[in-house]
């Protein structure tokens, strides 16, 4: 199975290390395409190999396409992790979101109030795991 994990980056690295720790739980059920989300420095890396905003567009949609489903941490609200939903969304793609609620944000209400994504509230990864389980069990 090809995941594909989404989490902030530019709207706040707060949560990376939980990114990182979910990415390693993911990594037991497939192949997650986006792993460098768990990565601190990623920014900084993408800076280095050249990556322009049109190259990371491009990549990221070209993983979510080839991806068999969606994982994101939508606690720290993002841009980017929006916009990969509603794609995802529009090609029907099955999508889980994790989200902690005492979080400083609210969930959107786009994402809780949609019937194609499935929302998950979770205080920690362990407390999680089990939700994971069965999603990709659902979705095999």
């Amino acid at each position: 199975m090809e995941i594909f994990f989404s989490g902030s980056i530019r709207g706040g690295r707060d949560d990376v290390d939980l990114y990182a720790e979910l990415i390693d739980f993911l990594e037991q059920h497939g192949t997650v395409l986006t792993e460098h989300v768990g990565t601190e420095d990623v920014e900084a890396e993408q800076a280095d190999v050249g990556l322009t905003d049109g190259d990371i567009h491009d990549q990221d949609v070209a993983w979510l396409r080839q991806a068999d489903v969606v994982v994101a941490e939508v606690t720290k609200p993002s841009l980017g992790v929006g916009y990969e939903l509603g794609r995802a969304v529009a090609w029907e793609m099955p999508v889980l979101a994790l989200y902690r609620p005492e979080g400083e944000h609210d969930l959107s209400a786009m994402v809780r109030g949609n019937d194609a994504i499935e929302v998950a509230e979770y205080r920690t990864v362990a407390e999680v795991e089990p939700v994971l389980e069965a999603f990709f069990e659902r979705t095999r």
